[in-house]
Formats: C-alpha cells, structure tokens, sequence
C-alpha cells in the first residue's frame, strides 16, 4: 500500500456526487444493448469485437452533460461501466453460443430456447462479475503503478477531459449515422452489392474482392497496420496459394469432404469461394486453434504467476478494513451467495444444460480464468486477451471429461458448449470489469456501486443476447456467408472433433503446421489465422481502414499533438460506424424476418436490385467515400480551434 497512499483520485473520497442514479442505469442499459447487439453482429460476422469502454463514455457525455445539463463525472462513469457490461459479455456468448444454433439447424437438436440462452449467458455474467470483485484491491490498488489496464486508464482520460465530450460525442454519432444510412442503402435497399469479387480466371482457383462495409474498415482503423497486414497476409495465403493448390492438383478428384469433384465444386454457383467453404475453413480452423493454443501456452508462465500473485494479494487484503468510500466493495456475504446460488442453478435447472461435474469444473476453472483475465488485462489490454484460447482448453477439458464419464454423443457435446460458454463470459466480463473498476479507482468512483452495475449490465445484457441471437439466426444462419461465426465454428469442430472423431483431420493439422510455421518466423499467430480462416473479402477493406490510419500517422508537417489527436479522432468516429451498421443490421435481421402473406418479407419489399443496381464499381465509389469520410472527420478542427 505504500506506493499508493499518494495516490489522490480526480473525485475525493470524501466528496459526493451523484453516481449511481436512476439516469445512469438508464441510460448505461441502453447503451448495453446497443453494443452488445452491435459486437454480436460484428463479431459473427468478422470474427472481432471492439472496446465499448471509450464510445460509452463519449455518449454519456453527449447525452448527461450536454443535452441533459448534469454534471457528475462518476454519473458518467457509472454509464460507461453498465454499457461495457453489454460488450463483453456478447463478445463472449458469440464465440460458442451460436453452436447450438448450428446444430439445431441441421437436425441434430432441438432449438436451444431463449431462456436456455439467456440463463447461460446470464450464469458467466453473474460469475465473471463476482470472481473479479475479491480480486479488485489485490489487482486494481496494491498493483497501481505497476498494472497499466490501458483501456481503463484511456476510458479515464476521456471522462476527466469532460469539457470535451460535446465535441467528441457528436464524432461519435456522426460516425455512427453515417454507417448506418451506408449500411441501409447497400444491404437493404441494394443500391449496390455489399460484397465486390472476381474470379480470376487466368489463375484458377483464386478470386479476389471485399466487402464495401463501414465496420470493416472502422475494425481496419482501430486495430492499425499490424493486426490488419497480418490478417491480409492469412487471407493471400489461402486464396492465393492453398486454393489455387487445391484447384490445380484437385482437378477431377474428390476430396473428401467435398462429395464432388474440385472442377465441379468450382462450376457450382458461387466459384472459388467454394473451396474457401469446403477446405480451407477447416485448414483455418487447425490454424486458429493452434494459435490460441500457442497464446494460451506463450501465457502459461505469466498465468501461473498471476494467480499466486493475485491470491497472495488476495489473503493480504482480506484483513484490511474497508472505510473510505473509494474503497467499498460489495459485501462478501452477498458475493458468496452469488456464486453458491449461480452454481446450483446451473447444476438443477434444466434449462441449463450442465450436470453436478459441469458445475463444478465452471466454478474451479471459471475462477482460475477471471483471476487470470483480470490481471492479463491489466498488463497487455483486452485486446491481446486469449479468451479464446482459454475456450478452447476448457471445451478440450470438458469435452473429454464427459465422454470418459459416459456423457457422449450430441448431449455431451451441448453440455460441453455450455461450460465452454459460461467460462468464455466469465473471462470476458472479468476482464471488462476489471478495466473498468481501474477506470472508476482513477476517478474516484465507488467500487460497490460499479459491480452492482456491471450485475445490471449482465443481466440486461444476457437477456438482450439471446434475441439477438434467436433474431440473427432467423435471418441468415450462422456459419453462413452473411454470418461466418468463426469461433462458434471452430469451437463446434473441436468438440465435434474430440466426440466423434469425424473431422478432416488432414487439413486440420495443414492449418497447425502453418500456425506453427508462422509462430517460427515470430508473425503474431491469431490476426495471421483469423486471416487465413476467414474470406479474403474482410480482409481487404480491413487493411483499408488501417491505411487511412496510416496515412494520418504519417503526416510529417503535423505536430504530435494533433497528429495525436487526428487519430483519437478518427478511432471515436469509426466506434460510431461499427455501432452503427452493427445496429442496422439487427434492424434488416428484423425485416428480414417479418413475411407478408404473398410469402414476400420487408427486406425483399425494399430490396430494389432486380430492376436498378450501381454493381461493383459503384460499390467500389461508395467505399472510397466512406473511407474519405474517416480522414475528414478524424481532422475535423473543435469549436476552440474554429
């Protein structure tokens, strides 16, 4: 504690201010259910999410100081906490949920109900939540100065600069109005396609194109060059050397587990992307799940000294009476409670999917993994987080369990998916939490308050998922062109795999050989995967995105400042198109889904293709302009320059 007894939050702790309002929670579930809808779109789509930390705040400023006249930077604080809720728990629930989806849709399930998917994601909310709470003084005040949490400290940044949140939050917006308008003309009314490709023919079994979307290259932007090149690189990889490949020595063959020949796969309506679906996904899939492998393995030494860590802090703290008010956490009656209560409900409900065993490897394996989250965070940033990797030991774990103790075929494997989906969200929300309770201790915030928003944005937050979910599917599908869900696709061909034994095991291991050659050559394995596993057309307008990034990066004539400030910009703009065609896109699930009585739905009634369309170069025209549109708001000048 010694070196942080100089340590003054911005808001005294003796000094109170309106927090925990009926205005913050309000406002915090909306903004929960507009970026979780909006990352559960996006991350089943492409496979990522964003940070709704720093967005959540710019509008809450927007709406609370600006439009509502109050002033109470913990009232804002109190927002941001509740609507990151919403983020990280969908991040988690779309990389396994949509399994079940995927299963009942070809027959081998029932439909997993609403409350089924609710009350999953609402146990690894819950738990996520509580697991972390013990842990707030070990991590959050005894390790101050030597654990960055560098979203929490950013998100702080922006609440104390609250003069400026005016201004930043009209970015915001903008962005967010602008991409959904975008989105609207090009899949809704299909001015033009959303998707630009050629088959090139001289080469056969390559193609190439992108798909024109303002959330692409707003993920583009926000990741930068890095993430974007090596994700372009998976994806040239794939559709540039293992599918040609693939067509040259295919030919006429058969090639299990396609159950026609590779002319004849190309010949089929949809060309080359053929073999993309037939073959590489699964070579991608061996590469995805080699890299989260080899993350979780890279992580192993720093995890085992984060959980010592943290319990030595943990037994030290315990002793330490609370009395300020910045040092309130709930109350450990009410937490252990939590936890003993979450934990039968999984084990007798039978909504949920999970014996007495199951239960028990959620609890000793979820708490391992929160206290891991939680402090990996705190070092590298949710960003470079491996949840996913987590996942994936855990349903490998889970899985085998299961089926040693006779839980095998297709109810092993939903039980199997269902431990794998509470212990994903409680690393997930574990780790938001833990962000956002360093955003709240650098501020001032009370640390009692903010968990029992975060419980508020889980239990929205989960109720909200399972519509979402339920909605999209009904729409598209998942595993679909329109929906790819990478990693609910993989962790259903790893629990598939380890059950049944039915995977095309060759192409698996192409993908871990590459994963591992990659790894050699010191190339971030995941981004380089996630390439490779997904269609070359996200890759693309990703690594536009990063370019116009680049672009203001490199302007020499600038100062730091404003070079700074250009791209702070320009990441506030581009949260704001992701949210928004995230946000559009629940909007055409739902027209999608409404039928007339000539069996016509909305979406088809608005949808003007057949009789007028720009084709590939308006699609072309369109997404340069959108891409015109992020430089110039990103150097858009404020009121106090102008």
């Amino acid at each position: 504690m010694e070196k942080n007894q100089t340590f003054k939050p911005f808001v005294p702790a003796d000094k109170i201010m309106p927090e925990f309002t009926a205005t913050s929670i309000i406002v915090g579930i909306l903004l929960a259910v507009l970026f979780g809808g909006a990352n559960a779109y996006l991350g089943l789509k492409v496979g990522m999410t964003i940070s709704a930390s720093i967005p959540a705040a710019v509008i809450s400023m927007g709406i609370i100081r600006v439009i509502m006249r109050r002033d109470s930077i913990l009232e804002n604080n109190m927002v941001q906490t509740i609507g990151s809720a919403g983020e990280s728990l969908a991040a988690g629930a779309i990389f396994t949920l949509p399994a079940l989806f995927m299963w009942a849709n070809n027959g081998d399930i029932d439909m997993p109900s609403f409350i089924e998917i609710a009350l999953i994601a609402l146990c690894g909310g819950i738990l996520g939540v509580l697991f972390m709470v013990p842990l707030r003084k070990a991590l959050i005040v005894e390790e101050h100065g030597t654990l960055p949490y560098p979203e929490g400290s950013a998100c702080a940044e922006v609440l104390v600069a609250g003069e400026e949140g005016g201004e930043k939050s009209k970015i915001v917006f903008s962005g967010l109005g602008i991409a959904a308008l975008y989105k609207f003309i090009t899949d809704g009314v299909k001015l033009f396609p959303s998707e630009v490709n050629w088959d090139i023919s001289a080469y056969k079994g390559s193609a190439f194109g992108l798909d024109v979307l303002p959330a692409l290259a707003g993920v583009g932007y926000i990741c930068g060059k890095k993430i974007a090149s090596y994700m372009l690189a998976g994806g040239v990889v794939a559709w540039f050397v293992l599918m040609p490949l693939i067509a040259l020595f295919g030919g006429d063959v058969i090639i299990y587990p396609a159950d026609v020949t590779v002319n004849e796969l190309i010949a089929k309506d949809g060309g080359v992307s053929n073999l993309w679906g037939t073959f590489i996904r699964y070579i991608g899939a061996g590469a995805v799940a080699t890299g989260g492998i080899i993350s979780l393995i890279k992580s192993f030494p720093l995890i085992v000294r984060t959980f010592a860590k943290a319990m030595k802090g943990l037994k030290k703290s315990s002793h330490t009476e609370v009395v300020e008010r910045t040092d309130q956490d709930m109350s450990m009656k009410i937490l252990l409670a939590g936890i003993v209560v979450v934990a039968l409900a999984m084990w007798l409900l039978p909504f949920i999917p999970v014996n007495l065993m199951g239960a028990l490897i959620v609890i000793v394996f979820g708490f391992f993994f929160a206290t891991v989250s939680s402090r990996m965070v705190g070092l590298i940033g949710s960003s470079n987080n491996p949840v996913s990797g987590m996942a994936i030991a855990t349903m490998l774990i889970a899985t085998i369990l299961l089926k040693v103790t006779g839980n095998t075929g297709t109810g092993g494997m939903v039980a199997a998916i269902a431990i794998g989906s509470i212990i994903c969200i409680i690393a997930a929300m574990a780790g938001d939490t833990s962000q956002d309770l360093k955003t709240g201790f650098l501020v001032g915030a009370t640390p009692r308050k903010q968990q029992y928003g975060e419980i508020i944005g889980a239990i929205v937050s989960a109720a909200a998922i399972g519509g979402i979910l339920y909605l999209l599917n009904a729409a598209w599908e998942f595993g679909s062109a329109e929906l790819a869900a990478p990693q609910a696709t993989l962790m259903k061909m790893v629990t598939e795999g380890v059950m049944n034994g039915n995977l095309p095991w060759t192409l698996v291991f192409v993908g871990v050989g590459i994963a591992i050659v990659v790894e050699i050559l010191g190339i971030p394995v995941l981004p380089f995967a996630v390439g490779l596993y997904l269609p070359i057309h996200l890759s693309v307008p990703i690594m536009a995105g990063a370019l116009v990034r680049v672009f203001l990066e490199k302007r020499k004539k600038w100062s730091d400042d404003k070079r700074k400030k250009a791209v702070d910009n320009g990441v506030l703009y581009c949260s704001g198109m992701i949210a928004g065609e995230g946000l559009v896109g629940i909007l055409l699930a739902v027209f999608a889904v409404i039928t007339f009585k000539d069996g016509r739905s909305l979406g088809d009634m608005i949808n003007i293709s057949g009789s007028f369309s720009l084709g590939n170069i308006g699609g072309l025209v369109f997404f340069a302009a959108l891409l015109v549109t992020i430089y110039l708001f990103a150097v858009k000048r404020d009121k106090k320059e102008r």
